[in-house]
């Protein structure tokens, strides 16, 4: 690595065990390897969640700007009136408020 920087972490016994353990398995070249990628990781979920944050944040936005909340329940008793009357072929009935 060309250009490095040495920073110290405290970690707690179970965690530095672990890193010793992959390393020595073979899994890893260096307890360095498992830090960069588990900053690597962390970055990653870290965009994630920005990424969803943003996302609720347009559904909200949108949902905002659809105008005002409709009652559950009774959106879905005009719905299964509209179903029951299309079933029963009576003419149909409209679903909006």
């Amino acid at each position: 690595m060309a250009n490095v920087e040495k920073v110290s972490v405290a970690l707690t016994p179970e965690m530095a065990t672990t890193m010793r353990e992959v390393v020595e398995s073979g899994e890893y070249a260096s307890v360095s390897e498992v830090m960069r990628e588990a900053l690597r990781d962390w970055k990653f979920r870290r965009f994630q969640r920005e990424q969803a944050v943003q996302g609720l944040g347009r559904l909200w936005d949108d949902g905002v700007a659809s105008g005002p909340a409709t009652d559950g329940e009774s959106a879905f008793a005009r719905i299964r009136r509209a179903l029951d009357a299309k079933r029963l072929g009576s003419p149909v009935i409209s679903l909006r408020a």
